[in-house]
């Protein structure tokens, strides 16, 4: 059994973290996961929130809109669409993302109205969390 996982966090525009953890939560479209080292492997869409690693007694977390979390043996990788560091985020940045997701709304049904709406619940979340 492993100590640590191996976790990568990467973003279009950057790679976020990479480095050995005690554990990853990480906000799934079906749920919230914790991810420890020997998890099983698996692929699963994120969602809008709030990616927390915990590693050595201390946390840091980090924002996420959209991407995947893969898990396999050698580790976790997250690949988001969005990303950054928590900390980084502005109520003036989170006041405009969810104009922009409350405008994109209007006029979609189905699957795509429930991405959406799941987009500006969490938005909303980070929004509340500052």
């Amino acid at each position: 059994m492993a100590d640590k996982l191996q976790f990568s966090l990467v973003s279009p525009e950057r790679q976020l973290f990479a480095g050995e953890v005690d554990q990853v939560d990480i906000p799934g479209t079906e749920g919230d996961m914790g991810i420890f080292p020997d998890h099983a492997p698996l692929m699963a869409a994120i969602r809008t929130g709030a990616i927390t690693v915990y590693s050595g007694g201390e946390e840091t977390q980090y924002f996420v809109q959209g991407g995947f979390a893969d898990v396999t043996p050698e580790g976790l990788t997250v690949l988001a669409e969005r990303a950054g560091p928590l900390a980084e985020l502005s109520a003036d940045s989170l006041t405009d993302d969810i104009a922009k997701a409350e405008a994109k709304l209007d006029g979609l049904e189905g699957e795509a109205a429930l991405a959406v709406r799941q987009d500006l619940d969490g938005l909303r979340a980070l929004q509340a969390g500052l």
